[in-house]
């Protein structure tokens, strides 16, 4: 499951990832970050569910740190998208596919978030959410 984390100002230099990921001893993917020394933000991706799952947000939460679900990562707008397969040829994660019918298909499990496929769609058809 992908989660956006968002430290405070006070939370930003605690290694409250890493202790998580001692405790629970869960492999713990950091798809993207942005942090400063006021505030940062990650999207990771938790290779859980159920109670683990459950027990890593909570921790998260006691901790201080914002956490909210990532349920998309990219919208194509399918009306539009001609099916060129500029998006397929670019997403190093397989995410993007194109069918028999040279139709576009987005698999968001495997999407990791880069947004690669927004810069290289010619007719802007995809954006980051």
């Amino acid at each position: 499951m992908k989660l956006k984390l968002i430290y405070s100002h006070e939370n930003v230099k605690r290694p409250i990832l890493a202790e998580i990921i001692l405790k629970t001893n869960l492999l713990i993917n950091i798809i993207e970050a942005q942090v400063t020394a006021n505030i940062g933000e990650m999207i990771i991706d938790i290779p859980s569910e159920g109670e683990r799952l459950k027990e890593v947000i909570n921790y998260l939460r006691s901790k201080g740190v914002i956490v909210k679900e990532v349920i998309k990562t990219i919208e194509i707008d399918y009306e539009k998208c001609i099916g060129c397969g500029a998006c397929v040829s670019s997403c190093p994660a397989n995410a993007i596919k194109q069918n028999s019918n040279w139709n576009i298909e987005f698999i968001e499990e495997k999407c990791i978030g880069c947004k690669i496929c927004v810069y290289a769609c010619p007719i802007k058809v995809i954006k980051a959410v």
